[in-house]
């Protein structure tokens, strides 16, 4: 059922390609925007898929993957993540990337979130994935990957999550999803130890 709220309040005037490569495409559209003033609105067009994999060991660890991320100047701490063909399945696409990159086969592979990565400005879908019943080998990074795997339980890895350690997107999406299937999130204890940073805070 279409809803009148939810009705495209732009109109596209103009639209002109400004930078194209192998992985991405800019263009700038010529727009009114929603309050009827003109303006310009740039949108970046990815030519893959994002997939991202969330493995777990029987022990209940989580597998992670460190790597320099150049566009951010700093070391990052994620999961397992790459880009796929559109002509090749997502499920593939992660399979492969999680093979790539740590050496791991998943037995099980489930999908647990589809999402845009940053929907105002890209176009960018992600797959996530949780892989499980996982099977050691060796890895075989992309040549631009200097990369640096760990195995963590899993109170590490959300902690990573809550320090800030981990701020990649689909990371993040995948170890909330995961918290939730472990008993969900204790807000209340997360409210306290904010609280009491708050008030251990030198003025």
């Amino acid at each position: 059922m279409s809803d009148p709220e939810h009705h495209n309040p732009w109109t596209t005037l103009d639209s002109r390609l400004v930078y194209e490569n192998p992985w991405i495409a800019v263009r700038e559209d010529q727009v009114l925007q929603p309050n009827g003033a003109p303006g310009i609105y740039g949108v970046v067009q990815f030519r893959n898929q994002a997939v991202g994999v969330l493995p777990v060991d029987e022990q209940g660890r989580i597998w992670l993957v460190g790597q320099y991320r150049y566009p951010l100047q700093r070391y990052s701490w994620e999961i397992p993540e790459g880009g796929g063909h559109f002509d090749e399945s997502p499920e593939d696409a992660a399979r492969r990337e999680l093979r790539e990159e740590t050496g791991l086969t998943a037995g099980r592979l489930e999908l647990i979130s589809k999402s845009h990565l940053s929907n105002s400005v890209s176009d960018e879908l992600g797959f996530i994935y949780r892989a499980t019943d996982l099977e050691e080998g060796i890895s075989e990074p992309e040549g631009s990957e200097r990369l640096q795997v760990r195995r963590v339980e899993w109170p590490e890895a959300w902690a990573m999550l809550q320090d800030g350690t981990i701020t990649d997107s689909m990371s993040v999406i995948a170890l909330l999803h995961e918290a939730v299937r472990r008993g969900g999130i204790n807000t209340k204890t997360n409210d306290h130890a904010r609280q009491t940073a708050r008030r251990d805070k030198p003025t």
